[in-house]
């Protein structure tokens, strides 16, 4: 059976419920996102736990940091195998280049600017121009240096699609059903938007987590992409 382009966000307390959310989750999602809160709680345990399912592996740390260190970094966490491994894209393009050179079998994946931040936020960083300026700049500026895949927010996910090589995966997070609490996101729409605007993979966490039954809330958000 084809599975549905979601990548679960496994942002659990502890160890068991990550283990049981990824079990529940698998038959319908093709990937499992652990996040740096969970990451460095659980580490390798985390990591186990996804790999017990036939999904792929999203390990989202958003690295940032001299080339040198990130390249390191990755190095660290190359016995993972990894499908994806984010970077910040605002590192710049020699720090991509060495994420990108140091797990050439992993997609690098470059965050432009995170669904959290509205314009206003962007301005009193010193991002010059509008939201969709910043993240295709971005986005060019991280494919030009080895990134395989970019993050950007579903309101961008467009633009960005018109400025990248067709091979690159775009992933959007701040996706949300219709009638979802938005919880901390600011750039959101829903998932069969995102994807009617190009996306490859769509981020969902709380909407399938934080329901009772979390195969079933899966398997309706599937139903809708399809």
């Amino acid at each position: 059976m084809l599975k549905a382009p979601i990548a679960v966000a496994l942002d659990a307390p502890n160890l068991e419920t990550l283990t049981a959310w990824s079990k529940a989750s698998a038959p319908v999602v093709d990937t499992l996102k652990v996040g740096l809160e969970t990451y460095l709680r659980d580490g390798a345990s985390a990591i186990a736990a996804v790999r017990e399912t036939d999904c792929r592996l999203f390990l989202d740390l958003k690295l940032h940091d001299i080339p040198n260190t990130v390249a390191g970094a990755c190095r660290s966490v190359a016995h993972f195998e990894p499908e994806f491994l984010t970077v910040h894209a605002s590192g710049g393009a020699a720090m991509i280049a060495a994420a990108a050179d140091t797990l050439p079998n992993t997609r690098i994946v470059a965050v432009t600017i995170l669904t959290s931040m509205s314009e206003a936020d962007l301005a009193a960083v010193g991002f010059v121009g509008t939201p969709i300026e910043a993240v295709t700049r971005l986005a060019s500026l991280a494919v030009n240096s080895g990134a395989r895949a970019i993050v950007c927010s579903p309101m961008e996910v467009a633009a960005v699609r018109s400025v990248v090589p067709a091979d690159i995966t775009l992933i959007t997070p701040g996706v949300r059903p219709a009638g979802a609490d938005a919880g901390d996101q600011n750039r959101i729409a829903t998932p069969q938007q995102a994807i009617a605007d190009g996306a490859d993979l769509v981020v969902i966490g709380r909407p399938i987590t934080g329901a009772a039954d979390i195969e079933t809330a899966a398997r309706a958000i599937a139903a809708e992409l399809s």
